[in-house]
């Protein structure tokens, strides 16, 4: 008897310290995964420039054109909700 419970106490001990060691290289593994794929990771590009703001209408520039053409831009995702109403207000109030 006195043999099988050492048997038994030894296997305890290899298994609680294989469990252990391998949990070790996992977070460490983890860890070097997780650096890397930052190193990685490509920069967060810039948000584009804002256009550039049309010119005061002349004789020859028509309202209605820059509109449609401000319209497009919104619709394009260049300018926001807030960019276009700030413009449109602009080009009205010319």
């Amino acid at each position: 008897m006195p043999g099988l419970l050492r048997g038994v106490a030894r296997t305890a001990v290899v298994a609680g310290t294989a469990t252990a060691v391998s949990n070790r290289v996992s977070r460490r593994q983890g860890r070097r995964w997780n650096a890397e794929q930052a190193e990685q990771a490509p920069p967060q590009a810039a948000p584009p420039p804002p256009p550039p703001a049309a010119a005061p209408p002349s004789g020859g520039v028509d309202r209605i054109t820059a509109l449609k053409q401000l319209a497009e831009l919104k619709d394009q995702g260049v300018l926001t909700e807030d960019e276009f109403n700030a413009e449109k207000a602009r080009i009205l109030a010319s």
